[in-house]
């Protein structure tokens, strides 16, 4: 998140004014329609799990194989029993967490009107949402859709904490209606008479997966989008596909958004429609998305950075409207940073267009690595009138190494130079690299083919997870006896323990509406003595480790609590074969954490959270995507999202020689730093986004801990100083390709985002190598960079609207 409502959404509607209210009116025809049903297979046969270095427990007689479904079964999380609860729910004895949309009447032969069995699946039993209620975390959903055609005539409203998931194997289709009336076939966060039914840059915890968006029943004029998407972090889009009509007058659109603070979204597929991606948000990480026959793939309106990885575009009459409005301002809006990487465009007319010329100064950073152009006659057109702009050479394929248009620093030297066009191309470790020489790119694991037999319950197996049970003993045995032959569900549930769980390698743990794991007890309550309260794996081991859909959290008090440290490595010759997906370090805030308003307020000074949020230890690697590493600034259960003041020491330390991939991560609020890479290597990080905590400088940092050299903290801190949203010491080969770090308070006081330095200084690098910042933006810090203890690079010198954007530095 960036802002408090009502605040950050006042900014946002500044940002937006002149141009909000003739988008809202435009995006109602901008939308998507259907011409062919394409489901692209991302649920592949996992390889056989290789053998931990831990103990296969009493449980298995030895490290197995999966055994795979048959063709005619339906995806496992359809047959499993579902058994999940919400403790903290007002009536947790009868609250379903998991809910089978053809249990409330729903068909799915595309003849019969699915809609209000839809969303009658969804709203049932007094959950958040219709403008009544902003947000809560005691009535989570799973919203699950069986193979068929759900035909629908009007928009699928989730609320707040839903995940929308249809069959992995076959997934279910959504078929408008020719006369469709609503915004999107999706839509998150409607638009009321009064406003919207979430305020967006809080509007957290959602996901869609597994669906195809079939618009072609829509005349090619007539207004349809596959998902209005105006959200926040820990939210995610996974797996889709939409169709639209490819008329040239068509209007149709894939995912529109306006608004927001995200957020991930990946594997996706768009064929026809005027915008594949029509885009405005704050900060977005895209990954894996294919775009035939549209107008244009993707369209930008506004933002302060988004990151796109491995897109491919085919036979689309423009491309990247990148940026709409390159002089980036609060009165305006506008594209501030756009970061594009491992890019193949086919049959496109023009591969970026620019509505405004930069003319020669910073107006809207783009930054463009291993791009291969296919018959594509312009890369460049930049201006209004859309003139002729850079043409690619006379052959038929282009590639570009690195290209860019912003101000290109290096080194120790504070004054950059501003370039479009050929850029210092970023360092990158053949170890983060795939066969194709892309970044490596690895979804979400779902499981599609195995058979239900390979699944075991927690709940099952002993634990209770209703928020009072200390189920250390009972979850560590489960883990203990299948974590080598059986993937783990984690029923939904607020799962206790008291003292270390070792979560060991190999383990494929799998949420069940981001089940909650909680540390609690003394064990983790002195910051002088910190102690892991999560332990992925022993130092050294390896093995394939899958964690999908859970919460870490802490039982307040918890200053000497690591929620999680990762140890566990890949197995050799498959990368990223242990990461998190969809899993997320949320630390107060919420139900079931006595860190809430009532015992937290704004005026509090006594609540501590946790020591550390992620440890990432030398030999380990790790993928992580989607995660969210929050300490909460306000009560997601208080009617009025109240302001509350905790302290967790240390965001994600990473000590890793890796490979490591940070794909589309965040961390806010945390005292001492957010990111902090220590004798680091080979790290891929983009897109990453931070906060500084809303109470700093009062009490500076480090205080309320003090610094830990045990723990790899910077030092010292100045007198006044804030938390560092990012610091690399002596550390080599790390690639950060987006990035936005924002500070926006000084003891609550919004004053100075007015003036922009709410902060002197931000991020470091100190005795480091092969170090490279691209498309990096600040907001409100003095001082963009600091290297090796001289702050270097003043955000004056790279205003980009709101923020300041340094377009590459580079080390060396």
């Amino acid at each position: 998140m960036v802002l408090l409502a009502p605040t950050r959404s006042l900014l946002l509607s500044l940002l937006l004014a002149p141009t909000l209210l003739s988008f809202q009116a435009q995006s109602v025809v901008n939308a998507g329609v259907a011409h062919s049903i394409h489901v692209r297979e991302h649920s592949r046969r996992a390889p056989s799990i290789p053998k931990s270095s831990n103990s296969t427990g009493d449980g298995c007689s030895t490290a197995s194989s999966p055994t795979f479904a048959s063709s005619s079964s339906p995806f496992w999380m359809e047959s499993i029993k579902h058994q999940g609860i919400s403790p903290f729910n007002s009536d947790p004895s009868s609250y379903k967490v998991f809910r089978n949309v053809k249990d409330y009447g729903a068909v799915g032969d595309g003849v019969h009107d699915d809609t209000a069995a839809i969303n009658l699946a969804i709203t049932d039993q007094n959950r958040c949402g219709n403008s009544v209620c902003s947000s809560s975390t005691v009535s989570p959903a799973v919203v699950y859709f069986p193979q068929g055609t759900y035909l629908i005539s009007t928009s699928i409203i989730p609320y707040y904490y839903t995940q929308l998931i249809g069959d992995a194997r076959v997934p279910p289709t959504l078929l408008a209606t020719p006369d469709f009336n609503g915004f999107g076939l999706i839509d998150a966060n409607p638009y009321t008479a009064n406003g919207q039914f979430f305020d967006p840059t809080n509007n957290f915890h959602r996901s869609v997966r597994n669906f195809v968006f079939d618009m072609t029943q829509i005349p090619p004029e007539g207004s349809a989008t596959g998902i209005h998407w105006r959200v926040a972090q820990a939210t995610s889009l996974i797996n889709l596909v939409f169709e639209m009509s490819p008329a040239p007058d068509t209007v149709h659109q894939g995912v529109w958004m306006e608004d927001g603070s995200g957020g991930f979204m990946g594997d996706l597929v768009f064929n026809g429609g005027k915008f594949g991606i029509w885009a405005g948000n704050q900060q977005f990480t895209v990954r894996n998305v294919t775009v035939n026959n549209a107008q244009t793939a993707i369209f930008s309106l506004w933002n302060w950075g988004w990151t796109y990885q491995d897109i491919t575009i085919n036979n689309c009459q423009a491309r990247i409207l990148s940026p709409k409005y390159v002089g980036f301002s609060i009165a305006t809006g506008g594209t501030g940073a756009q970061a594009i990487i491992d890019t193949v465009v086919t049959n496109t007319s023009v591969f970026i267009q620019t509505d405004v010329a930069s003319n020669g100064t910073l107006a809207g950073s783009i930054v463009v690595d291993n791009a291969k152009l296919i018959e594509v006659p312009v890369y460049l057109n930049s201006g209004p009138m859309a003139q002729l702009g850079a043409r690619a050479p006379a052959s038929p394929l282009t590639t570009f190494a690195a290209w860019g248009q912003g101000n290109i620093f290096e080194g120790i030297n504070p004054n950059g130079v501003y370039r479009q066009g050929s850029i210092p191309a970023p360092v990158k470790a053949s170890s983060l690299l795939g066969p194709d020489g892309k970044i490596v790119s690895r979804g979400h694991p779902q499981y599609a083919d195995y058979d239900i037999s390979n699944f075991v319950s927690a709940r099952d197996n002993g634990a209770k997870g209703d928020g009072v049970t200390d189920d250390t003993e009972a979850l560590q045995a489960l883990f203990d006896n299948f974590s080598s032959c059986k993937v783990i569900f984690l029923d939904a549930g607020f799962y206790i323990v008291s003292s270390t769980l070792t979560i060991p390698a190999g383990t494929r743990l799998v949420g069940e509406a981001w089940s909650v794991l909680a540390g609690k007890g003394p064990a983790f309550q002195d910051q002088t003595n910190p102690q892991v309260v999560f332990k992925v794996g022993e130092e050294g081991d390896q093995g394939q480790t899958e964690i999908t859909d859970v919460v870490f959290t802490t039982v307040g008090p918890a200053a000497g609590a690591i929620v999680v440290e990762w140890n566990v490595r890949e197995p050799d010759g498959f990368q990223a074969g242990a990461g998190m997906w969809d899993t997320h370090i949320r630390l107060a805030g919420s139900a079931g954490t006595d860190l809430q308003v009532s015992n937290c307020p704004i005026s509090g000074t006594d609540c501590f959270a946790a020591f550390m949020s992620l440890h990432i230890t030398s030999q380990a690697t790790g993928y992580f995507e989607g995660t969210w590493v929050w300490l909460a600034d306000h009560d997601l259960d208080a009617p009025n999202q109240d302001q509350i003041t905790v302290y967790a020491g240390r965001g994600i330390l990473s000590e890793s020689q890796g490979p490591v991939w940070m794909i589309g991560t965040a961390a806010e609020h945390h005292v001492l730093y957010q990111y902090n890479l220590v004798g680091a290597q080979n790290h891929y990080m983009g897109l990453i986004q931070t906060e500084t905590p809303y109470f700093q400088p009062t009490p500076t940092a480090p205080a309320p801990f003090s610094v830990n050299p045990d723990f790899k903290d910077p030092s010292p801190y100045s007198s006044g100083a804030s938390a560092w949203a990012l610091t690399i010491t002596s550390s080599q080969n790390i690639l950060i390709f987006g990035a936005g770090l924002y500070s926006f308070f000084e003891n609550y006081s919004q004053d100075c985002s007015n003036t922009l330095n709410c902060q002197a200084q931000i991020a470091s690098v100190v005795s480091s190598s092969n170090i490279g910042l691209y498309s990096f933006s600040t907001i409100a810090s003095t001082y963009q960079l600091t290297v090796n203890g001289v702050a270097l690079i003043n955000e004056a010198a790279n205003t980009d609207g709101f923020a300041s954007t340094i377009t590459v530095w580079k080390s060396n």
